[in-house]
């Protein structure tokens, strides 16, 4: 494989990405890192470079970037709520410099994820031809609550150590009143997703771009992690989740001891493999629209 830099613009403002290709005849999908913030194109513990190395070995060729405000692009602050056009001008960029690459696949980490669903929800761009999310952020106070009390508080009620400590005195008020905080929190989680609200969410956002995609999705969810776990917290209690994760479309790959950006190097290497593959397990040039 070899590596280039491919500079472009959006609206007006330079932007940086890394490309790798194969050295043969590459694929016609090519995969667009989406960087979640705030960090650049290299990601934890090197993950997106090895990522997409790891791709242009075989055969796919990858681009990751700097939106802008981070690494080498400049320009004001922004989060994932407001990537669009930085996502939008990388596909444009990456397409004009390969030409025989015809769709492209969003592979997003965290809130890149949430913000490659927010593109598909703004854009219905007809030149993504599917969409990798990899621990998907959907975080509210709430659902952070209850994630809280479901995965940890529940499993320290049940330590004869914690009762201990509170008989002892080991646990302070304050901890008590968090819990208790927590407690009416994930209460109100339950039944915020029975709730209409006046304005989207970016959680609703994440939905609809998802139910309004009908290409291949590649889920993958790390177990030792709460993002993932709040994020199928809401997926289960929000009504407008109902059955998305569940159509044939979807890929979904649990790996119960990888932590968030899978700094151990199995575990890095596993989601290289699994994403290598379900690129290579559909037909993407059958799937191409006028």
């Amino acid at each position: 494989m070899k590596e280039s830099v491919l500079k472009f613009s959006c609206e007006g403002q330079p932007l940086v990405g890394i490309l790798a290709q194969p050295v043969g005849t590459p694929s016609d999908v090519a995969v667009l890192i989406v960087v979640g913030g705030p960090q650049y194109r290299v990601g934890s513990h090197r993950q997106f470079t090895l990522l997409a190395r790891h791709l242009a070995s075989h055969g796919i060729t990858a681009l990751r970037f700097d939106y802008r405000s981070m690494g080498d692009s400049p320009g004001n602050a922004r989060d994932f709520l407001a990537v669009d056009a930085d996502i939008g001008a990388a596909v444009t960029a990456l397409q004009a410099a390969h030409p025989a690459i015809r769709r492209v696949v969003l592979w997003g980490l965290c809130d890149a994820a949430s913000a490659a669903l927010m593109y598909l929800d703004s854009t219905r761009d007809p030149r993504i031809a599917g969409v990798a999310l990899v621990n998907p952020w959907a975080r509210s106070a709430a659902t952070l609550a209850q994630t809280h009390v479901k995965h940890y508080y529940w499993r320290r009620l049940r330590q004869p150590e914690f009762w201990l400590k509170l008989l002892r005195g080991g646990i302070g008020l304050t901890a008590l009143r968090t819990l208790g905080r927590n407690l009416h929190l994930a209460r109100g989680a339950g039944q915020a997703g029975q709730r209409k609200a006046d304005t989207r969410s970016f959680q609703d956002r994440m939905a609809a771009g998802l139910k309004g995609f009908d290409g291949p999705v590649l889920l993958i969810l790390s177990g030792d992690d709460y993002t993932a776990k709040e994020f199928l917290e809401h997926v289960n209690r929000a009504s407008n989740w109902a059955n998305l994760l569940d159509r044939a479309s979807t890929t979904r790959v649990d790996l119960p001891s990888a932590d968030h950006t899978f700094s151990d190097s199995q575990a890095a290497r596993t989601v290289e493999t699994v994403t290598c593959r379900w690129l290579n397990s559909f037909n993407v040039s059958s799937q191409a629209r006028p």
